[in-house]
């Protein structure tokens, strides 16, 4: 049965939202989607909203329970813009609050706010991942209007009677999924040899798109949640020589590493000037989820290896159409 009032959420037409979406549990709600333009989903009660500074919901949040706020500027590798963190602040920042600030007035009782890892940092050392109560410590543009997001939106908590959740997910992916990891999976699909059969000491934390759709929707009635952050993977963490391996398993392809050192990576970084994206591909990146199992009595449902599997069945099925 359905509930007598309604889950708002934004990003439905995004990559995190969509998947939203398409879960049978979610869809049991009564549901209002914050859009810009009208999907395609006529059995959703759809709201023309922009993610703007000022702009002015009006009725929207009317018998709305619960909010979810996936929308965002996201983070881009290659900004094209002259000040990307003026552009992060606007939309990440000033608008969520504005946003926020509607929702607490018109009675919304719980505010779940996606945020991301990159509020604690953009690596952490191995055997110390990032935890829920970390300092802040945000680097991009993107962390940084995530991390004023979050400061705001406590204070706004403090101030009134809206609970908030926020979570931070790491690297998600999944069917559909764009970007560097779609890119990486695209270079192990060719079934040729690549270069990192020598990072194997790193750590990173991903999490599935199933997974993170299974803790928001976790959140949305969890008496517990209120009030809380909670990091959020798969619980696995590997390496980027085993990123690959597991990715061409998925893939029914050979796992062919060529062992060259990692001191050719940060001397080509130096050179190139892409010492940020060897970090990237050679570093750490882990956080430590136990405060969301424990809090919640939440483990991830999915396994990163079956993860991979769905996101590679859905990579291959799109490449042959």
């Amino acid at each position: 049965m359905k509930s007598k009032h309604f889950i708002g959420f934004t990003g439905g037409s995004g990559f995190i939202g969509s998947a939203l979406l398409l879960n049978s549990e979610f869809n049991k709600y009564n549901l209002k989607v914050f859009v810009r333009t009208r999907m395609p989903l006529n059995e959703h009660l759809f709201v023309h909203s922009k993610l703007e500074p000022s702009f002015d919901y009006g009725d929207a949040f009317d018998n709305v329970k619960t909010f979810i706020h996936i929308a965002a500027r996201v983070h881009v590798m290659k900004e094209i813009v002259d000040d990307p963190l003026s552009d992060c602040l606007s939309i990440n920042t000033l608008a969520t609050l504005n946003l926020a600030r509607q929702a607490a007035a018109a009675g919304v009782k719980r505010f779940i706010f996606i945020s991301s890892v990159k509020v604690n940092g953009e690596s952490s050392d191995i055997g110390n991942p990032f935890r829920f109560n970390d300092v802040h410590k945000p680097v991009d543009p993107y962390g940084i209007s995530k991390s004023e997001a979050e400061l705001a939106l406590h204070r706004l908590a403090l101030d009134t009677e809206m609970e908030l959740v926020i979570i931070r997910p790491t690297l998600v992916y999944g069917p559909g999924v764009k970007a560097n990891f779609a890119s990486l999976m695209n270079l192990v699909s060719k079934g040729i040899p690549l270069p990192f059969g020598c990072i194997t000491q790193n750590k990173r934390s991903l999490v599935s798109v199933t997974n993170l759709v299974d803790l928001i929707i976790t959140c949305i009635d969890h008496p517990k949640a209120a009030n809380q952050t909670f990091l959020v993977s798969d619980d696995h963490d590997v390496s980027t020589s085993e990123i690959v391996h597991e990715m061409a398993k998925a893939l029914d392809k050979p796992s062919m590493q060529l062992p060259i050192p990692i001191w050719c990576y940060k001397l080509a970084g130096k050179i190139f000037n892409k010492s940020d994206v060897v970090e990237r591909l050679t570093g750490s990146l882990q956080v430590d989820i136990s405060h969301t199992k424990q809090t919640l009595g939440w483990k991830p449902p999915q396994t990163l290896q079956e993860g991979f599997k769905q996101t590679a069945q859905a990579f291959l099925q799109a490449k042959t159409k």
